[in-house]
C-alpha cells in the first residue's frame, strides 16, 4: 500500500488493494464464527464501514490488516450473540478505537499455524478447505466441479475434513 498521511486519502486503486489484500482474511474469520453467508457478508461489511467512518482516526496505516481483522471479528461475534439471542453484558461499553496489538499477533500467528495445519491435509481437504475459505460466496455446484466430486459430497467432505484440522490444530497445541 502507498505511503499516505491517512487512510482518509486513499485513491480507488489503493482501496482496491486494501480489499485485496483483506477481505479474504476477513471472510475467513467471519466464517470462523459459524454465520451464514448472509451473516459472514454483514461482519465484513460492517468492519469496512467501520474502517471507511474512521479512517481518519486511524494512526498507523501500515497495520489497518490487523484492525479489519480485529473488527470483523467484533461485528462477527455480536452477530452471532444475535443469531443465538444472547444480549452482550458490555453493550453501553464504546468500542476501542484501536485493536489490541497483543491480540493480533495471537490471531496473525494462530492464522499461521492453522495454514500451516491445513498444508498437512491431503486433498480434497486442502482444495475444498481453501476454496470454502477462501471464496464462501462459492455455491457447493460451484467447487464440486471445481474439485471434480459430487455435490452430495460438498458438505459431508468439508465436515470431516474440518474435524481433521481442528484436531490437527487442537493436536498442536497440546504439544
Amino acid at each position: 500500500m502507498p505511503e499516505r498521511n491517512s487512510l482518509a486519502d486513499l485513491d480507488q486503486a489503493a482501496w482496491e488493494d486494501l480489499v485485496a489484500r483483506f477481505d479474504g482474511r476477513m471472510w475467513a474469520v467471519a466464517r470462523a464464527f459459524g454465520l451464514s453467508a448472509a451473516d459472514a457478508a454483514d461482519a465484513v461489511q460492517g468492519a469496512w464501514l467501520k474502517m471507511v467512518e474512521r479512517a481518519d482516526t486511524i494512526r498507523d496505516p501500515g497495520a489497518v490488516g490487523a484492525w479489519l481483522v480485529t473488527t470483523t471479528r467484533h461485528e462477527a461475534a455480536r452477530l452471532s450473540r444475535r443469531a443465538r439471542g444472547e444480549t452482550p453484558a458490555d453493550a453501553d461499553v464504546p468500542e476501542a478505537a484501536a485493536p489490541d496489538p497483543a491480540a493480533a499477533v495471537v490471531d496473525a500467528d494462530f492464522g499461521r499455524q492453522v495454514w500451516a495445519r491445513l498444508d498437512l491435509l491431503g486433498e480434497p481437504c486442502r482444495s475444498l478447505i481453501r476454496l470454502w475459505v477462501l471464496h464462501p460466496e462459492a455455491r457447493y455446484a460451484q467447487i464440486a466441479v471445481r474439485l471434480d466430486v459430487p455435490v452430495g459430497s460438498i458438505g459431508p467432505t468439508r465436515a470431516r475434513c474440518m474435524a481433521r484440522l481442528r484436531a490437527l490444530v487442537e493436536e498442536e497445541a497440546g504439544s
